[in-house]
């Protein structure tokens, strides 16, 4: 694929491990570790083709709800993948860069996140965006606080806020938007996932749920990319 046709930056709703396991008689964490091996076939897949930045949604603020068995498991096996896998991301020059809310994350979670992060900051290669404890609307009124309190100081005027200015003020700073969204499992909904971020992605649903998503059906979505016509709200003439 020409280069010029991949997306800059690529954003993931990873859905369907759950369905995945009990269609197939299995439990739910067997279909969140199979779910893990897609997640590293992707992102090494993403890194060799050269795309800029990749961000998984890996843990919302609406998935603490689920059963504490369940969230458990999730946490312990967050922690195991980043201890085992962010020095081998390093070596590829990948750079490790977390999303959402820190309160309420467990200690041992957020060591292990800020381990990671230290470990592959200064990686000029593909940024890992992990959206963990995270929502977008939780994410604009964290940016909406920071600039109405930086206009209480002084330091800027209500007249100075327009989108670049927003933008810098997002969890994603000084990253371009997402180019494609991809979403799996069948459901066709952002479900508060940058929604700032994502005004003029192009999307991408498929019906494969996230264990099922291989490197194939990856190249799949890029192929479909590639092939749409992108007209940033205007008008092809």
């Amino acid at each position: 694929m020409d280069k010029d046709q991949l997306p800059r930056h690529i954003a993931i709703i990873m859905d369907g491990n759950g369905r995945w396991a009990k269609a197939r008689g299995l439990s739910r964490p067997q279909g969140h570790l199979e779910g893990v091996k897609r997640v590293e076939e992707i992102i090494r897949t993403a890194s060799d083709m050269g795309i800029g930045f990749l961000t998984i949604y890996a843990f919302s603020t609406e998935n603490w709800s689920r059963p504490q068995d369940e969230v458990g498991m999730i946490m312990r096996t967050f922690i195991m993948v980043l201890g085992q896998k962010a020095n081998e991301l390093g070596k590829k020059g990948v750079r490790i860069n977390f999303l959402g809310r820190r309160q309420g994350v467990p200690q041992e979670v957020l060591k292990a996140m800020d381990d990671a992060a230290r470990l592959t900051m200064n990686n000029k290669g593909m940024t890992l965006n992990i959206a963990f404890n995270y929502g977008a609307r939780a994410e604009i009124i964290d940016a909406i606080k920071s600039i109405t309190s930086q206009v209480a100081a002084g330091k800027i005027k209500s007249d100075d806020i327009d989108e670049k200015l927003i933008s810098a003020h997002l969890y994603t700073k000084d990253q371009p938007d997402p180019d494609l969204l991809i979403r799996t499992s069948g459901e066709e909904r952002i479900s508060n996932f940058l929604l700032w971020q994502l005004s003029y992605a192009e999307l991408y649903f498929t019906d494969k749920c996230w264990p099922e998503f291989n490197e194939e059906e990856f190249l799949k979505a890029l192929n479909s990319y590639a092939q749409r016509e992108r007209r940033w709200g205007g008008v092809k003439v």
